[in-house]
């Protein structure tokens, strides 16, 4: 790999997969960044909310939500290895029309990624509600722009193994404390039954739940962001260059699959740790929220989600729930940030405007919106004051996103990928599964938006 500048490849990175188990682990990462961003707000907001509605009978809607988006996840990060391009510059590849350099699909992406701002700006005056009930001798207009600033502190220098370092220690800290609260739920009035939770596995949708649940499918699990952020970070990691610039040889066709194979054990593992995170979420808003009639609304939104902890630990877990709410928001904070950096940079690439191998442009570049996007969340937020509407609008916007990775997916698998590459009957039918899900709640967005 040249020295710090990962997105151009040579032979000098040349490296063989790993065989064992241990060894494969250590190569682990892309993912977690993924799960630190996944596990933000559609969990604490969109997933509570759908909860706290509908109670345990769309509790399919969140399962089914973060494990169908994978097979298109794996898809991209496939194309990342054996090619090395960035999402962008695959986009850029696809056939039809341009608009000067770039496709279609990436000014498609642009101009959604403005209604995306809002989803930011409700994580950003969430994790502000939640300083000001701790501090509140600090108004929220403060802790928004802290929080802004906070996060762009960390983000500006755009060092991958930073942000994955930064990554574990979030994911693990809010997913530990989630799976205990709701083991503590069992300890309470508002234990969950067997009929109950198997109620919420029947695959039925009330008429009323059907655009608060095609809102929290659009962004729970792995949405549109991630599946297109996947590819920066397989390649930052270092899978396109251990792997080596394409040859059509038997030992580069080896290194392909097997670093591919890393990739899948990594996508596993980190779809594994958000399932389990927002089932979680989701049962403690169907149990705790729907049963005392509470929706998380509003600037109230953090003091209403607060009894998801103290309902089941007791009043002292006020701190706790703080705590854990805030590094879940700001967690995803953290992630979008990390690959907003990277993304638009990209698209800025590809319409011609810097060169995002160059690596002096790029962390120049990305420096400079590492501290403007925040702000601009922040103002946002402060503008509106409806957080988990904010999100809400967010989500459906993912859902329209994850219409153009499906289509860029497609090529991908039929048109890009090598023929020693090709997989199984099993593989397809779990790639067109996700497809055809995605499809139809993505048409639904659309729907909803126009």
């Amino acid at each position: 790999m040249t020295e710090n500048n990962p997105y151009v490849l040579n032979s000098d990175s040349i490296q063989e997969p790993p065989v064992s188990l241990i060894d494969k682990l250590k190569y682990l990462g892309p993912g977690f960044i993924l799960s630190a961003s996944i596990v933000g707000s559609g969990e604490l907001i969109a997933t509570t909310s759908l909860g706290a509605k509908a109670g345990f009978v769309t509790f399919w809607v969140i399962i089914v939500s973060c494990l169908v988006k994978v097979a298109i996840q794996v898809e991209f990060g496939k194309y990342a290895i054996y090619s090395g391009e960035t999402t962008m510059k695959a986009f850029n590849r696809l056939p039809g029309f341009k608009i000067g350099k770039a496709h279609w699909t990436i000014w498609t992406w642009l101009g959604l990624m403005i209604i995306k701002f809002l989803q930011m700006g409700g994580i950003v005056g969430g994790a502000a509600l939640i300083l000001n009930i701790a501090f509140p001798d600090v108004s929220v207009i403060v802790w928004s722009f802290l929080s802004a600033i906070s996060v762009s502190l960390l983000i500006y220098k755009g060092y991958y193994k930073f942000i994955e370092q930064i990554s574990v220690v979030l994911i693990a800290a809010f997913t530990i404390l989630t799976l205990v609260s709701v083991g503590f739920v069992q300890y309470t009035p508002y234990a969950i039954s067997l009929d109950e939770f198997l109620s919420g596995l029947t695959f039925s949708l009330p008429k009323e739940m059907v655009i608060v649940a095609f809102g929290a499918f659009g962004i729970t699990g792995i949405g549109g962001d991630e599946i297109m952020s996947y590819n920066y970070w397989l390649i930052e990691k270092g899978y396109a260059a251990y792997t080596g610039p394409r040859e059509e040889t038997e030992n580069w066709r080896n290194r392909a699959k097997g670093w591919i194979k890393i990739m899948y054990l990594d996508a596993v593992v980190s779809m594994i740790i958000y399932t389990l995170s927002t089932a979680a979420f989701y049962l403690l808003g169907a149990t705790i929220l729907n049963r005392q009639g509470l929706l998380p609304e509003g600037m109230e939104l953090i003091k209403t989600l607060t009894s998801l902890y103290t309902e089941s630990l007791g009043p002292w877990a006020n701190i706790i729930f703080l705590i854990a709410a805030f590094i879940v928001l700001y967690s995803t904070l953290f992630g979008a940030l990390a690959i907003w950096t990277r993304l638009f940079p990209d698209a800025f690439s590809q319409i011609g405007w810097i060169d995002f191998t160059n690596t002096k442009q790029r962390k120049k570049i990305i420096a400079i919106l590492a501290w403007s996007f925040p702000f601009i969340w922040a103002s946002l937020f402060l503008l509106m004051k409806a957080p988990a509407l904010m999100v809400l609008i967010g989500g459906l916007t993912t859902s329209v996103i994850l219409l153009i990775v499906v289509y860029a997916s497609l090529y991908f698998r039929y048109k890009f990928l090598p023929d020693f590459l090709k997989p199984g009957l099993a593989y397809d039918m779990l790639f067109w599964t996700s497809v055809l899900s995605i499809l139809i709640v993505g048409a639904y967005g659309i729907y909803q938006i126009i």
